[in-house]
């Protein structure tokens, strides 16, 4: 299981890579085994300020329909237009080609609560 120490996670298997304000995001290796083969991912919430926690988006796999939950508040900034084309790449590359969206980040206070690698490995028993 792949869990990259430079990234921070959330209890609902999505990683953050902070850059400055903006934090790219994206479910973890743990997450798209979990789910299978995916076949769609939808975000309609592009160029919306969302909190912490809200739905800003849809992934569907062959066996299921999983809800995207931001891992901080701010505005959507950019969805990874490839994966409307090529939505198998969050199974073969989550945290590299397989992205989902960048925040503009609003409350960076809040990148203190996401959990360290070790604390995600934690959560999934790994």
């Amino acid at each position: 299981m792949n869990i990259p120490s430079e990234l921070k996670y959330t209890k609902d298997h999505e990683w953050v890579k902070i850059d400055g304000d903006v934090a790219t995001v994206g479910v973890t290796d743990f997450a798209q085994s979990e789910l299978g083969d995916i076949v769609y991912v939808e975000v309609e919430t592009m160029g919306e300020e969302l909190d912490r926690e809200e739905v800003f988006g849809t992934v569907e796999a062959v066996k299921t329909v999983s809800d995207l939950f931001l891992p901080l508040s701010g505005e959507i900034i950019e969805f990874n237009e490839t994966l409307e084309s090529d939505p198998e790449l969050v199974n073969s590359d989550p945290y590299g080609e397989g992205w989902m969206v960048k925040i503009k980040i609003s409350d960076a206070s809040q990148i203190d609560d996401l959990l360290s690698a070790d604390g995600y490995k934690e959560v999934i028993g790994a």
